[in-house]
């Protein structure tokens, strides 16, 4: 039984997956307005009624690929860190940046920055998700522990480092990885003395 529920699920997701893939790629080749229900399932080799299933329209599946996508990315952030733990910002390497290779990873969705007609919300929420990392899962020390409004400095930082991402994408992630990451390292040297994952909260 629990084989069977497994497969059945394992099969679901795999639907699910395929409809969001349908969703991206028509995006990119006609902005998402135009995109219909019926353009999705043809493109994703499915019918209506399996579409029905998982989702209620194409609103509600737009919501998930953004919102699952987002989640993947708050969640990749804290992986390389114990929470508690200091590191020194002089310490910081390719691992500690784990979120710029979950961009990477995923960079077919997140291309669709790229694109004014997009998932709706995308251009907000995405920024907003740093923002919501930087808030809730990290304390930082500034440099010479100068004091400083610490919700200006996060709003700060998180919307920098949201712009260094959107250039990064925008130029077709030309620079590697390991360059775009240690370009960050430096800059984060500048301002930031030490940070400390608090780990997420639930």
């Amino acid at each position: 039984m629990d084989t069977e529920q497994s497969t059945t699920s394992d099969r679901q997701n795999r639907t699910k997956e395929h409809l969001k893939q349908a969703l991206i790629d028509l995006i990119k080749e006609k902005g998402y307005h135009p995109v219909t229900v019926k353009n999705i399932v043809d493109y994703a080799s499915y019918n209506r009624s399996t579409f029905y299933i998982h989702y209620q329209d194409k609103i509600d599946l737009a919501e998930d690929v953004r919102n699952s996508m987002l989640q993947g990315l708050q969640t990749s952030v804290g992986e390389p860190y114990i929470p508690g733990n200091k590191v020194y910002t002089s310490k910081l390497n390719a691992p500690s940046f784990n979120i710029v290779s979950f961009i990477y990873k995923n960079r077919n969705f997140f291309e669709l920055i790229n694109y004014e007609d997009t998932l709706p919300g995308l251009h907000t929420h995405f920024p907003q998700a740093i923002l919501k990392i930087y808030k809730e899962q990290f304390v930082f020390e500034t440099i010479n522990n100068i004091p400083v409004n610490m919700d200006y400095f996060k709003r700060y930082t998180a919307y920098g480092f949201y712009g260094l991402l959107q250039n990064w994408i925008q130029q077709g992630f030309i620079v590697s990885q390991e360059e775009f990451i240690q370009e960050v390292i430096n800059l984060t040297k500048t301002h930031i003395y030490s940070l400390k994952y608090i780990g997420k909260k639930v």
